[in-house]
């Protein structure tokens, strides 16, 4: 018995999946692939301090002290013999599938012995080809640690393990692009659909959205719940389609929905919770209360929706749904209209945005989320190329420093922080932290996720940024935003392929959306496609009428095609609109690079650099392939803060 030692470990178990199908069609050829496959990994263990604790047949068990150790392995190795893999017929490939457990062990002789093997090796076979399975206390070590994301599968019984166990799944960013969705949803898995306005004045329609984006975010607090984000939700405001086709496009296992009723200083709030598979209630409640009283109400359907999903609240979430941003309704309602116009993204609607959360500020100074509005408005004006970035980043950085000072909880003012931090200052170490301490708040905010992705991005870590962009989609499946930006993102790894097909699918969600078409135009012109490329670019110059953000891209289109006369058309129309509106020198120093003049390109990137104008790519841009080498381009990437530059880090 002195031989034995009880500790707390990290337990892995492998296997290769149909090893011995393989070895009776061709053992010699297998055991080829096996001892590739042992050298593989052997040489990846000792990175993470993994312990080899033995091999059996095709599989390995092997030991960590610390669970994120064991997880970051194993993405290491499931990397590896992805690398591995490209190029080979499925037949000649390795699927690795890989399943993670932490527990008691004990120590015998070199051997492992107890209860955390056991799991460890009954989470393995759950993972699919190319996976990484993990049991619910790995989960709980490594969340909030973690750059990709997790699913849960279903809660199963493991064969002679006493408790049924939550596993996880990790999402792997070069698994295929239906990889993770799972066959049903979480029960937990909901979508709030756009409350009715059934008021006698069809102009509260904005206090009816407003109410659902309010409810939205309140829920969204709750860790144990999944919540589809406004921009999905909203899609389907008028829509005819039952409960059933709603939870299966959405993938949601609930759905609330319901009517608000606004009259003078009175409201009243009827809502329903419905099983999307049975299309049985769950729970409703009707609210006849006064307009100062919104705010209750919204955490009690919060706190009754928790409950009948069988979620259980921790303190710290039934503090913040008990917290309340402003006492003042008509501060509120202005609010409610501030946000309205804000979800437009058009200059005008983002104007009008500026004026009802100014309006909101006055009626009360200490309303924390209308000074994020406002920060909101004007970084949005700026990112979006319809004023000058200084003009309005410096504006949005007090606004939301403001929101942080009167309540750090907000994860909407971090967020805000972090994008502003990122394409302006390119204070990066900041940004990183903010846009963290926003997931930290609200891991459903679907804005921040899309913001975080964008940070990966440009810091050259594109792996991350896929992972986390697709974690986004899962909260907004329906938002072109996220679509599209997962579709630059793949573009930027320079996976053309998965690229179109990604731009594809939000095509389907939307076919006249011009920042799609703009994408597809972007892939064609490298793969070469000059054809496709440019009959996309008129499409999308159609759609956006005449959009400068998209004429310039045009332009580099017609550069890199060949067509130097019309590039150089498009230089001058630029030069001319720049007289009457604000024009981005990033995209002439686009075309230029596509026209092959590196000063020239130099020369408009430093005006760009000056102006803080979309500059937040250039790292990973594969329009400036040419100039990777270039001293000043690396001089440029250097005074950003992004350092020696690399074309991508795959």
């Amino acid at each position: 018995m002195a031989e034995l030692e009880r500790r707390l470990a990290a337990i892995m178990f492998t296997d290769i999946v149909g090893f011995t199908a393989r070895t009776q069609r061709n053992e010699a050829l297998a055991m080829g692939v096996l001892a590739e496959h042992n050298r593989l990994l052997r040489s990846i263990f000792p990175k993470y301090n993994g312990r080899e604790v033995k091999t059996i047949g095709d599989s390995f068990l092997v030991e960590f002290s610390s669970a994120l150790e064991a997880v970051r392995c194993a993405v290491a190795m499931q990397q590896g013999v992805h690398e591995r893999n490209l190029g080979l017929p499925a037949e000649d490939g390795i699927g690795l599938r890989i399943g993670i457990h932490v527990g008691d062990v004990i120590h015998s002789g070199g051997d492992i012995l107890g209860d955390a093997v056991n799991v460890s090796s009954r989470i393995q076979p759950l993972a699919e080809s190319g996976g990484i399975c993990i049991s619910e206390q790995v989960y709980d070590q490594v969340r909030n640690k973690f750059e990709f994301p997790f699913q849960r599968i279903e809660r199963r019984g493991l064969k002679n393990v006493s408790q049924p166990i939550d596993v996880y799944r990790i999402i792997l960013p070069w698994a295929g692009s239906g990889a993770g969705r799972p066959s049903s949803p979480d029960k937990q898995r909901l979508v709030i659909l756009p409350l009715v306005n059934i008021s006698a004045d069809s102009k509260d329609e904005f206090f009816a959205d407003g109410m659902t984006e309010e409810l939205i975010a309140t829920l969204s607090k709750i860790r144990g719940l999944k919540v589809i984000a406004r921009t999905s939700a909203m899609r389907y405001k008028g829509e005819k389609k039952t409960v059933g086709e709603i939870g299966r496009e959405l993938n949601v296992a609930s759905l609330l929905e319901g009517s608000v009723r606004r009259a003078d200083n009175r409201v009243r709030i009827n809502v329903q919770l419905v099983d999307t598979s049975s299309e049985e209630q769950l729970w409703s409640e009707k609210y006849d209360r006064e307009l100062q009283d919104v705010f209750a109400v919204q955490s009690d359907i919060a706190q009754q929706v928790a409950k009948a999903l069988e979620v259980k609240l921790r303190d710290v979430e039934s503090s913040l749904l008990g917290k309340q941003q402003t006492q003042n309704t008509g501060a509120y309602t202005l609010y409610l209209r501030g946000r309205y116009h804000w979800n437009t993204r058009l200059e005008d609607g983002l104007s009008k945005g500026v004026k009802f959360f100014e309006e909101a500020i006055a009626r009360d100074p200490g309303y924390a989320l209308a000074y994020v509005g406002l920060a909101d408005c004007y970084s949005m004006l700026g990112l979006y190329g319809h004023r000058r970035p200084s003009t309005v980043y410096p504006t949005a950085r007090n606004y939301v420093t403001k929101a942080l000072d009167l309540d750090e909880s907000l994860a909407e003012a971090h967020a805000s922080m972090g994008e502003i931090l990122m394409q302006y200052y390119y204070e990066w170490d900041a940004a990183g932290y903010e846009l963290d301490r926003a997931l930290e708040l609200n891991p459903n905010y679907a804005t921040a996720r899309l913001w975080k992705s964008t940070f990966l991005v440009a810091q050259g870590r594109i792996d991350e940024a896929i992972a986390e962009c697709r974690l986004g989609e899962e909260i907004d499946p329906l938002s072109m935003i996220i679509a599209t930006e997962l579709g630059k993102t793949l573009y930027f790894a320079r996976r053309y392929d998965d690229a179109l097909e990604q731009y594809g699918r939000s095509l389907e969600i939307d076919p006249n959306f011009a920042i799609a078409h703009k994408g597809l135009a972007e892939v064609y012109s490298q793969i070469p496609d000059f054809e496709r490329s440019l009959r996309e670019i008129q499409k999308a110059i159609e759609l956006s009428k005449g959009s400068v953000f998209i004429l310039d891209d045009a332009g580099y289109i017609y550069a890199i095609s060949g067509r130097r006369g019309d590039a150089e058309k498009v230089l001058e129309d630029l030069e001319k609109m720049s007289t009457e509106t604000y024009v981005t020198p990033f995209g002439r120093a686009a075309i230029y690079a596509g026209l092959g003049d590196k000063d020239k390109t130099m020369e408009w990137l430093e005006k760009a650099y000056e102006e803080r104008s979309f500059l937040t790519w250039l790292k990973v841009d594969p329009a400036f392939d040419s100039l990777r080498d270039d001293p000043r381009f690396i001089s440029l990437l250097a005074k950003m803060g992004l350092g020696r530059n690399r074309r991508s880090e795959k």
